[in-house]
């Protein structure tokens, strides 16, 4: 039953998905709510007394309000409360003007027209110069025929470098690592230096935009500069020479970029959010990859929200959405980050003293 239901999601999001994310419900993991038709899907994972949707039900148009009051009844019968995480404007909108709601700004996601990045690349020497950078040390990306991963034990390797360099434990949800056994319909770019795999990046398709999430970029131990840009490069030209409309790299967390018009946001969650932004570096590095994704030079940015199904934001429902994607305690996920920092920063302390007496 559980293959079945995974291939009738499969169905419905590849006819009816319009989020940027909708593919990311097939991830490992996610739960999968359907209408009594069946003909609406939502993936949510259950955390502290919260269903946290992913971004928005996958349904036909006309049939998304009358799924809404159906997932919030059902909810509501399970003790259940909602969370749409990474839902996009015009759902944002939607669920406020039904009263009841709450939203707040989690950040933005840079969007591009693939048919305009040949020319968005001729105009920037500086993007120029990162994927000759990369290409001159040896690197080639060429995108993998659906099959060729199976048989391919670098890939795995590869991803398990790059985890290895995380200061936290992986995280889940929409951020899932483990993607390479469910490609289905995504599309795999490689990046090879002589026989290694250095990197590579999964785009995951958006059906009803005629475009796609670039939603993992892996660089391995071996990975020189440049590699992530040369991924990004290619993947995009070969999308623009299959016709599509759209592309994204998904959520930049905390982004204050392609604000249009603030929303009113707690005193308190503005400060949390700040707090994150300045000191969560040795967790995830929000301006790290804010930086890394404006340096493409995205064609506009779209902001994406956090709406609960409740009058006002509280923190029971940041505490859930953390939950969401540490995959359990958060706080038992901090202190482990904490623990790698703490290890990280000693083996550095131990390798300065030693090269100070050398």
């Amino acid at each position: 039953m559980i293959a079945d239901d995974l291939a009738h999601a499969r169905a419905l999001v590849l006819a009816h998905g319009l989020s940027s994310s909708a593919y990311q419900i097939l991830n490992p993991g996610i739960t999968h709510w359907f209408s009594r038709e069946r003909d609406a899907v939502v993936g949510y994972v259950e955390c502290a007394g919260f269903r946290i949707v992913a971004a928005s039900p996958v349904c036909e148009e006309s049939r998304l309000a009358a799924v809404l009051e159906e997932l919030r009844t059902d909810a509501r019968t399970r003790g259940l409360r909602l969370c749409y995480f990474g839902s996009e404007s015009p759902l944002a909108r939607r669920l406020e003007a039904l009263g009841g709601h709450a939203r707040i700004r989690l950040g933005a996601q840079p969007v591009w027209n693939p048919a305009d990045w040949e020319n968005l690349v001729t105009q920037h020497a500086s993007l120029r110069a990162q994927l000759r950078r990369a290409s001159n040390k040896g690197v080639v990306v060429r995108e993998w025929p659906a099959g060729e991963h199976v048989a391919d034990a670098r890939l795995q390797r590869c991803l398990e470098q790059w985890l290895a360099t995380r200061g936290a434990p992986p995280m889940h949800f929409l951020v899932e690592p483990q993607t390479l056994g469910r490609l289905f319909d995504r599309r795999l770019f490689v990046a090879e230096r002589g026989t290694d795999v250095v990197g590579f990046l999964v785009a995951s398709p958006v059906p009803q935009r005629r475009g796609w999430l670039i939603e993992q970029i892996i660089r391995g131990t071996g990975a020189v500069n440049g590699t992530s840009e040369l991924l990004v490069d290619t993947a995009i030209r070969a999308l623009a020479r299959d016709g599509s409309a759209f592309v994204t790299l998904g959520l930049s967390p905390l982004s204050a970029r392609g604000k249009v018009g603030e929303i009113p946001t707690p005193a308190w969650v503005r400060a949390l959010l700040a707090w994150l932004r300045a000191h969560g570096r040795r967790f995830y590095n929000f301006e790290g990859l804010d930086a890394f994704k404006a340096k493409l030079k995205p064609q506009s940015w779209e902001p994406l929200y956090a709406v609960t199904d409740r009058a006002s934001f509280s923190p029971a429902v940041l505490y859930a959405i953390a939950a969401a994607f540490t995959d359990g305690s958060p706080v038992t996920a901090t202190l482990r980050a904490l623990g790698w920092a703490v290890r990280q920063e000693l083996r550095a302390g131990v390798q300065r003293a030693r090269a100070s007496t050398s």
